[in-house]
């Protein structure tokens, strides 16, 4: 991409000695050798796309393939000594699992015979003389190619050439054309043969499969109180927020003691003697804990900050006039999950071809399994990073566009008169100029994730076997540490994205700049700005918190079935990243708007020659707050000018 020269549109110094803020006077493309980069990895990318595609066997994947290496649903090529391979399963195109119910653990694998059949069985076959039956009469046979059907009565090594008994029930999956068990203990089996991971997997399929319904209807409730949430911030007054406040606090006590309800509850109940009832207890113990302190510590803010409310309000209105403007930045949140669910199923896609490249060994009984070629272990690991950077820099582009879109319409001179289609113009300024310092940002952050990920990863695989109190510290410790960096880079960038779309600077120009710019004017917002960015949060919690409650009353009504605090960490995991994503959007808003406040001091000075960029009333608005500051501070300086407030402009 060739990208265009640097353009002076009010300057005309090329080169000046002292860079200064200049909003949108001076553009060049930033951080190109990031964007070259970046472009390289993606060929790497694409690279490791065309081998799983040459070497996966997408037909295993797609149709699925028996234990003796024949494809279901086509004609097979014989496998060198391998008797039961090479066979016609053109008509046999749905793969049965014999022992998906009772299976025997190997080497972390369920050691489970897989065939080609032509029928599910759609009831459960208790008895060898029901197997026979129902091949007879659908033509599909249950049993090893090896067996005829007439033998199945008869053949006294019938029972270890059949499934086990019962067979439960079971339906094809319409994509895969797996005959899946409709009981969700064998469900959960069935999927952990499929992802390998027996202990895990097993649980959480399980919990998920008995209240999928539940956690289908509690995602979509949290994605109504979202969008709720998205409202009550754009029409925001003093009332509102007050009602918001006491929604919060109810429903934190409120979850706070339905948990320690429900832990007393069950360490009274007879049923307490089942596994699953003893694990739900003891999450429930630990989120009671955690949920206590949680309240404990967002109740003591609140009570702290309550005072700040008035000036909250007006924030949020000066915020939804700024997105007046440009109301479509309120959208911003699902086009970017489209792009991301559109790269995740690609990238899950690409994974899953790279687990079916290997190549063909016998092994005993002469059955065939297939090894994982040398390197794609590797690649996956490359595969992993490439899931993280990119998912990164798509947020960072949706980061830019918003904070583009309202930079543009703050350093707009005639506020009656709006500019035309500033996503758009933001979007292209993106492209054209700034797709680097956005690739440079996402990369830092990714930084954090890589080591974060194989920490998990580590811990993970040392699950179960000896090593001491002090490794486990140090890893919880190291894996907080990287948490704290994440969280600090994120705001870093936060501040760096806005001041790129404002000086067209490159990303660690801008994020110095920015830096060095709101320590000088904190005494101006700083307090009011975390206060602002309180009140997210809590919208945040609050969609959490009803989620999570909602949550509880369903699945406490299914405690026997399974482990249900699996699906409903996913039902929470889901209801906060909603909420993230579509609230983020006024977070993004709020710090580019005090930034752009921030270089507007810096560039002017209120005269008639160098006017104020912002308009009236957040002109006003910060008034107050300087009022606000000085009062708290016992400021007895006056700040009055002709109008009443004088601003303190940066020197």
């Amino acid at each position: 991409m060739q990208c265009p020269g640097a353009q002076y549109l009010a300057s005309a110094e090329r080169t000046p000695r002292q860079r200064e803020w200049r909003p949108q006077l001076y553009r060049k493309c930033t951080d190109t050798t990031w964007l070259f980069l970046f472009f390289l990895f993606w060929t790497g990318l694409m690279f490791i796309t065309g081998y799983s595609v040459a070497a996966g066997a997408t037909g295993r994947l797609l149709f699925g393939y028996d234990s003796f290496g024949n494809v279901c649903g086509k004609k097979n090529s014989p496998v060198e000594g391998a008797p039961l391979s090479g066979q016609d399963m053109t008509r046999k195109k749905h793969v049965f699992f014999m022992n998906s119910c009772n299976p025997e653990v190997k080497d972390v694998r369920l050691n489970s015979t897989i065939l080609c059949v032509s029928r599910c069985p759609e009831e459960q076959l208790s008895t060898l003389e029901e197997v026979q039956l129902f091949a007879d009469n659908n033509g599909s046979f249950l049993c090893v190619y090896s067996l005829n059907s007439i033998n199945y009565t008869q053949n006294p090594n019938a029972y270890s050439l059949c499934p086990r008994l019962p067979v439960p029930p079971s339906k094809s999956f319409p994509l895969f054309n797996r005959c899946i068990p409709q009981t969700p203990e064998c469900y959960s089996l069935f999927a952990s043969v499929l992802i390998n991971d027996v202990d895990i997997l097993h649980r959480i399929l399980s919990g998920i499969m008995s209240g999928r319904d539940i956690i289908l209807g509690l995602c979509i409730f949290a994605l109504a109180l979202s969008l709720g949430m998205i409202v009550t911030f754009r029409f925001i007054t003093t009332l509102l927020v007050h009602i918001f406040i006491a929604l919060i606090i109810l429903g934190l006590l409120f979850v706070c003691g339905v948990l320690w309800w429900l832990y007393y509850d069950y360490t009274h109940d007879l049923s307490i003697e089942l596994d699953t009832e003893r694990e739900n207890m003891k999450c429930l113990l630990g989120f009671a804990i955690l949920s206590t302190v949680i309240t404990a510590v967002l109740l003591g803010l609140i009570f702290v900050l309550r005072k700040r409310i008035k000036l909250t309000v007006e924030l949020f209105q000066v915020i939804n006039k700024a997105i007046s403007n440009s109301p479509f930045l309120l959208l911003q949140p699902l086009w970017t999950f489209a792009i991301l669910i559109f790269f995740w199923v690609f990238w899950v896609a690409v994974l899953l071809s790279l687990g079916t490249a290997g190549a063909a060994r016998v092994i005993e009984g002469g059955q065939v399994e297939y090894q994982p070629l040398v390197g794609v272990r590797y690649m996956w690991w490359y595969h992993l990073i490439g899931l993280i950077w990119t998912s990164e820099f798509i947020l960072a582009c949706q980061q830019m566009t918003v904070a583009g879109a309202l930079v543009t319409c703050y350093f707009n001179r005639n506020k009656n008169d709006p500019p035309d289609r500033p996503i758009l113009w933001s979007l292209s300024i993106l492209f054209c100029y700034h797709q680097g310092t956005a690739i440079k940002g996402s990369f830092l952050i990714t930084l954090m994730r890589i080591p974060r990920t194989i920490l998990m990863y580590i811990s993970n695989a040392l699950k179960g076997k000896q090593h001491g109190v002090w490794s486990r510290c140090v890893f919880r410790c190291c894996f907080c540490c990287f948490w704290c960096l994440d969280k600090w880079l994120r705001q870093f960038n936060q501040d760096a994205y806005p001041a790129t779309a404002i000086n067209g600077t490159d990303f660690c120009t801008s994020a110095q700049d920015a830096l060095k710019l709101l320590s000088k004017n904190s005494s101006h917002f700083t307090s009011v700005n975390c206060f602002g960015d309180f009140i997210i949060f809590l919208g945040k919690v609050l969609v959490v918190c009803f989620t999570v409650f909602g949550g509880l009353m369903a699945f406490n009504y299914n405690r026997a079935l399974q482990v249900w605090v699996i699906p409903l960490l996913l039902v929470t995991f889901f209801a906060y990243l909603v909420a993230h994503s579509f609230l983020s959007v006024f977070e993004t808003v709020l710090d580019a708007l005090f930034l752009c406040f921030a270089v507007d001091l810096e560039t002017n000075d209120g005269s008639s020659e160098k006017p104020y960029f912002m308009d009236q009333e957040f002109l006003s608005f910060v008034k107050r707050i300087n009022r606000v500051n000085a009062r708290a501070q016992g400021a007895e300086r006056s700040l009055r000018n002709e109008e009443g407030m004088e601003l303190q402009p940066v020197v």
